[in-house]
């Protein structure tokens, strides 16, 4: 599996590269959770080294990189996502925006993918 995931971000930096296309680090990133059961669906705004709790997984995002010329449809990110009642790793790698499938997690009541790298720091209400 690691290697499956080191091979995707291998080749979306290779296609970045042929295009001509930087890829930039982004200060965070958007995710979108789903609670099969329940059939409920969240956005969870992410920053770098930021652990958030969603359910029962607590997730944290090391790196969220997307090409400059498409920073919403090609964005990737390095997360590790704990179950928070067993507390083993149940997805730890690159999740691609373009390609959910191709790296997603494996969990028996959530679903958890990238929807896009976020380009500005989020502004606190408060």
């Amino acid at each position: 599996m690691k290697a499956v995931l080191a091979a995707a971000a291998m080749a979306a930096s290779m296609v970045a590269a042929a295009a001509g296309q930087e890829a930039l680090n982004a200060p965070g990133a958007l995710l979108r959770g789903l609670d099969t059961i329940a059939g409920k669906a969240r956005d969870i705004s992410i920053r770098i080294g930021e652990t958030v709790k969603y359910g029962r997984l607590e997730i944290t995002l090391h790196e969220c990189r997307y090409l400059s010329e498409n920073p919403v449809g090609n964005a990737f990110a390095r997360l590790s996502i704990y179950s928070e009642i067993s507390g083993k790793l149940v997805f730890g790698g690159w999740m691609l925006s373009s390609s959910p499938a191709l790296s997603s997690m494996d969990h028996q009541r959530y679903d958890v993918w990238l929807i896009r790298c976020n380009t500005v720091e989020p502004v606190d209400a408060g």
